[in-house]
């Protein structure tokens, strides 16, 4: 019999720890924030696993993912004792916790790299992509950063060009120097040997470039990259700067550290990975034979794919189709690059995806703040702080990252800063879409949340049995079957404002035990099923 662990069977919460709970009156979240509403994570909602975006010192050019220090938290968010307490605290409640970990690139104001741009002869020069300037005097090659511009930065001092994929504020680690795998390695240790369950790493596949530093081609489509666009980058095919094969190497390295961690509690790592054509993306799990990599990496496809039943359906059937037969398949919705869902897809069909979230085969992680439905802040131009929304107009992240709103007191109960101006705006809906008030509202978007998770957390057919398509339904209804052992779940969606009947299920008699809008628990006979405009339904099928 397969035994399942937690991250497989569980769900995932991230937390943006700035815009979770402030507990300083400064108006930017902490640690003891989120300590603060572990109740309401593990009882309200029932969440298994929290992910934290980055709390490391840092001088947040890009609001964390510039690391000054690998192994300590920046004053903001608290200290080492908050992070142990939070941990306890986590682990108490049977919540696991995962952390960022960044390893493509550190802060220019890491000491590491003030010494390697200290003088061409410093022992930590190599820890870093240094490389001479072209003969005519320009940057080494072609190859652009995500956030515009040449991905080279002259240095003056030493006359070498520093490679940063991103931000010049983030130069990138050289992973090809032995020197940095082993520094790098430590930094996990360090939050393991602390009670860390998991990690979920930045940017994973841009860790090993092209050692010949070749030009990129140029892309004759101007395809997007991230699936959104990034301006300049687009121009490029990013063929030579990220996503090398000896990536592969350090993975199942890092997945060895994991599991020599794991005996007492089973240690996880899930790899933030940008590609959408699977037969590359499916390399990341790595393999029994060569060696194991992540346990999940990210699958961002339905973030790309049109919100369509059919196109929704293909994605799902083509992982299906790639994955091996021991890897676990996962699916996120929104994070805190994405616009949030009640924004994209509108409200009444953002209850649609929290049902087809929770109940696909694999795990599922939630973004902050959809199970309330809370939608993206709309910020004028020259109040934008998103160092990515300054470069790309009209695409900045700030709008998804704004406070959590707990109710519908000042500040949302987010702060008790004694004056305006938290870190970001509140949406204006904060007094109607709120936790205090949806916890009290048996048809809010937090119940519909907490309901799927409840019934998810019973169902052994949810959580890890077998998942099959139903053909022969409306073209916009996905339908699908979960099934283990004599538990079978029918789970129907409809992406159409119109009615539809499905009655083409196989099965004659059931019962719907969830709608979308929590208004239906019914039984089903003579095999029809009934959808109302933009309703999901869950229902348990006899046998």
């Amino acid at each position: 019999m397969v035994e399942y662990q937690w991250w497989q069977t569980g769900v995932i919460y991230q937390i943006y720890p700035r815009s979770f709970s402030d507990t300083t009156g400064n108006g930017i979240g902490d640690l003891r924030g989120i300590i603060q509403k572990l109740d309401y994570l593990a009882q309200t909602l029932g969440i298994d696993a929290i992910w934290l975006s980055p709390f490391y010192p840092s001088p947040m050019a890009d609001f964390g993912y510039d690391v000054e220090d690998y192994c300590n938290v920046h004053p903001m968010f608290g200290n080492l004792d908050d992070f142990d307490k939070l941990i306890i605290n986590a682990h108490e409640r049977d919540i696991r916790v995962i952390i960022d970990w960044v390893p493509n690139h550190s802060s220019d104001q890491h000491p590491w790299f003030k010494e390697s741009r200290s003088s061409l002869e410093n022992p930590k020069r190599d820890w870093y992509v240094w490389a001479d300037p072209t003969v005519g005097g320009g940057a080494p090659n072609n190859w652009l950063s995500v956030f515009g511009g040449s991905a080279w930065e002259l240095d003056q001092k030493t006359g070498q060009y520093y490679l940063h994929s991103f931000l010049k504020e983030q130069p990138d680690l050289n992973w090809r120097n032995p020197e940095i795998k082993r520094v790098m390695f430590e930094t996990i240790r360090f939050w393991l040997d602390r009670g860390v369950d998991g990690f979920r790493v930045d940017v994973a596949h841009y860790i090993m470039k092209d050692p010949d530093l070749r030009d990129n081609p140029p892309s004759p489509s101007g395809a997007l990259t991230f699936h959104r666009p990034h301006g300049e980058y687009d121009s490029q095919i990013h063929l030579y700067d990220k996503g090398h094969e000896d990536v592969h190497q350090v993975y199942r390295e890092f997945r060895s550290l994991l599991d020599g961690y794991s005996k007492e509690s089973p240690r996880m790592s899930v790899g933030e990975i940008h590609i959408f054509e699977w037969q590359d993306w499916v390399k990341y799990y790595g393999s029994p034979e060569a060696g194991l990599e992540f346990h999940l990496p990210f699958n961002f496809t339905l973030l790309k794919v049109p919100w369509q039943a059919k196109a929704v359906r293909k994605a799902v059937d083509e992982l299906e189709s790639v994955l091996p037969g021991w890897a676990w398949p996962n699916y996120v919705f929104g994070n805190h690059d994405e616009g949030r869902l009640a924004s994209r897809f509108g409200v009444e069909q953002a209850r649609v995806a929290a049902i087809l979230l929770l109940t696909l085969r694999g795990t599922p992680t939630i973004y902050y703040g959809e199970e309330i439905g809370m939608t993206d802040v709309e910020i004028p131009p020259e109040d934008q702080l998103d160092p990515f929304g300054l470069q790309v107009p009209g695409w900045g992240r700030d709008r998804c990252r704004t406070p959590m709103q707990w109710n519908s007191g000042r500040h949302a109960g987010f702060s008790d800063k004694p004056d305006p101006g938290l870190w970001l705006p509140l949406s204006e809906d904060y007094r109607r879409v709120n936790v205090e008030s949806e916890n009290e509202c048996p048809g809010s978007m937090l119940t519909l949340y907490r309901e799927l998770i409840l019934l998810r957390k019973s169902s052994l057919a949810l959580r890890q049995g077998k998942y099959r398509n139903v053909n022969s339904v409306p073209d916009d209804c996905f339908v699908y079957i979960r099934e283990a052992a004599e538990e079978k779940y029918l789970i129907a969606l409809n992406f159409s404002p119109d009615r539809r009947l499905i009655n083409n299920f196989g099965y004659q008699e059931g019962k719907i035990v969830l709608s979308s809008l929590l208004d239906r628990t019914e039984l089903i006979d003579s095999g029809e099923l009934s959808l109302r405009p933009n309703e999901g339904v869950v229902a348990i099928i006899n046998t």
